[in-house]
């Protein structure tokens, strides 16, 4: 077989419809469109547009409330951070700040998210010392009980409520 003898296979392909080419070809003059009109034009797409009632979008009344100053915080799991100890990422025992984590590739960046934020998910079983701006207990817990230690650099007036 030849490269100029490579063929499809039958019924591979469709035809593709052939529209404006006269009445005698059922999709001449207006293509299939209708007549005239917003939709008749190329280009269109009214997502949400009800013919002129009041869409739905808006008859719905708003509901809750949106933080516009709430910090986002890239998680990561003790699972993970054994996993990338047992590939050979990371030492066991070293001093990791999230600049080497996110170096490692074991969370993700963006310019949105305030810090990677450390939980508890799985178990660790090499120690670690570890600066991130946030972390749950029961994270701190396990990463003490594997001879580790864990700082927390986000401020602790967001941890503990104020007193009155």
């Amino acid at each position: 077989m030849k490269l100029n003898e490579l063929r499809d296979n039958p019924g591979a392909r469709y035809k593709a419809k052939r529209l404006g080419r006269g009445i005698g070809s059922g999709k001449g003059k207006t293509s299939g469109k209708g007549v005239k009109g917003q939709k008749a034009r190329e280009g269109v797409a009214l997502n949400g547009f009800e013919g002129g009632q009041l869409p739905i979008y808006r008859r719905l009344p708003k509901r809750g409330f949106v933080n516009p100053f709430r910090k986002e915080y890239a998680p990561l799991n003790l699972a993970t951070l054994e996993k990338a100890i047992e590939s050979g990422k990371l030492q066991a025992g070293a001093t990791l700040d999230e600049a080497a984590l996110q170096a490692a590739g074991l969370v993700r960046t963006g310019s949105k998210l305030a810090g990677i934020r450390l939980l508890a998910k799985g178990s660790l079983s090499k120690p670690l010392t570890l600066t991130v701006s946030g972390a749950s207990a029961a994270a701190i817990a396990a990463v003490q009980a594997a001879g580790g230690s864990v700082t927390v650099t986000a401020q602790a007036a967001e941890a503990a409520p104020a007193e009155a």
